[in-house]
């Protein structure tokens, strides 16, 4: 089976205002997700860890992706947008994309407009979804879990500017797990500036303000799953599960972890979550095996030059660092699995074609005043989804870090594999890794 494609952007009428709306998946069930504060259904899938999560809901759902009102290839200049009115904009969307019944799923802040939705329109609502979603955005005397308005409009002046909120330099907010991703980063205040505007910023947040769906809660008469991690920076767990004590039948699920996106972190847990309440089944992947030859890559002295150099010309370097690193992973055919703070780790399906890709990533690195340590090794992996685990994969990341600065470190499996290759090697020793067993020698790559 091919990979899951969305279809063209279309636009949905609801009284004056266009509606952007794509569809992804060929389900027997449709599926309306609704996002938080901001989307923007183009640039959704420029974002690896997003587009793997819709099409992970679009293996048992046609799913139904919108931009609210206001936000991303929707209609902007809409004023001050109110929970009716992108309630509407839903009915809109499903009547325009040929959903007679859906599940709703609410993200964030489209929690409370899915309540609101899920509520007046209970015939045309399978079932809903609630993520990291709140019933009232500000403390009360009965709701102590919120932050008092006071607060939020402080918080607002340090995190709304377009400094913060176009860099995406609060990624560690949202999604902690995602800290050190540097493209993450980069997405998140790519993905703002396309999604809203500034002067529609101070708008939504404004609506924001006055969110409180709390009487409606106990008046839901569709299946309802909350689900909300347990360390979320965002919204306080608490309000996921007096949400769900309120809501006649629902069920409250809480997941380990800090993210408040639902597609970062452990995203594969929430999709078997939900698959397991819409179908009644759980998956449970096997791990795909495969032989790999596994690549980590460090900045060597990062700290003293992020010192030397200051936070802005040191961001404006390793963002220099890394477009250099994956222009000769494609050129190698190396897969980039994921970035490590100021390195990479990658896989090739040939250690000759890993050293070389190597040898070029030093060259380069060095071009631009950096040293960086490579450490290679080749063995059995295991292919989770968008990451890679098992013992080799120790293996490569015990093997970089006893690389010197501007050394290629191969251990001596990748060595006989390319063996008539041409590419020498000067013998490094044996040496013992941390948590491995046995002693492994090691070899460095000439230059």
């Amino acid at each position: 089976m091919g990979v899951i494609q969305p279809s063209p952007v279309q636009y949905a009428q609801s009284e004056d205002v266009h509606v952007a709306y794509q569809v992804v998946g060929e389900g027997e069930r449709d599926l309306v997700l609704v996002q938080g504060f901001v989307s923007h259904l183009d640039l959704e899938w420029d974002n690896p860890h997003m587009a793997r999560f819709i099409r992970g809901l679009a293996e048992f759902n046609r799913v139904i992706l919108f931009d609210k009102r206001g936000t991303g290839l929707s209609d902007r200049s809409v004023g001050i947008p109110t929970l009716e009115e992108r309630m509407d904009d839903v009915r809109a969307v499903m009547d325009a994309a040929g959903s007679e019944h859906a599940a709703l799923m609410g993200v964030s802040e489209g929690a409370p407009m899915s309540i609101l939705f899920a509520a007046t329109y209970p015939q045309r609502t399978r079932a809903l979804v609630l993520h990291g979603g709140m019933a009232r955005s500000t403390e009360a005397p009965d709701y102590p879990w919120a932050a008092p308005a006071e607060v939020l409009v402080e918080a607002a002046l340090e995190f709304l500017p377009e400094s913060v909120l176009y860099s995406g330099d609060d990624l560690e907010i949202w999604a902690p797990s995602l800290a050190n991703d540097s493209a993450a980063k980069a997405w998140l205040g790519r993905y703002r500036r396309a999604g809203v505007s500034p002067d529609g910023v101070a708008a939504l947040y404004t609506m924001f303000l006055e969110i409180d769906v709390r009487d409606v809660l106990p008046t839901l008469r569709v299946p309802t799953l909350v689900l909300h991690r347990h360390g979320d920076r965002v919204v306080n767990w608490r309000a996921g599960r007096w949400m769900a004590e309120q809501i006649p039948g629902a069920r409250y699920v809480d997941l380990p972890g800090q993210d408040h996106f639902p597609w970062s972190s452990d995203s594969d847990v929430v999709i078997e979550e939900i698959r397991e309440f819409l179908t009644g089944v759980r998956v449970a992947p096997e791990p795909d095996r495969v032989l790999a030859t596994v690549m980590f890559t460090d900045v060597a002295r990062s700290t003293e030059r992020a010192a030397s150099l200051g936070d802005r010309r040191w961001k404006e370097l390793l963002d220099d660092h890394d477009a250099a690193i994956r222009r000769q992973l494609e050129a190698f055919r190396g897969r980039e699995v994921k970035t490590t703070g100021d390195g990479f780790l990658a896989t090739f399906d040939g250690p000759a074609r890993a050293i070389r890709c190597a040898s070029a990533i030093r060259a380069a690195a060095s071009d631009l005043g950096l040293d960086v340590r490579i450490g290679l090794h080749t063995g059995e992996v295991e292919v989770r989804a968008d990451d890679i685990g098992g013992l080799a994969v120790h293996i490569g990341q015990r093997v970089s870090a006893l690389a010197q600065p501007g050394e290629v470190l191969v251990s001596s499996t990748v060595k006989d594999l390319v063996a008539g290759s041409g590419i020498e090697f000067e013998e490094r020793g044996e040496h013992e890794l941390k948590g491995i067993p046995d002693r492994w020698r090691l070899f460095a790559v000439k230059t």
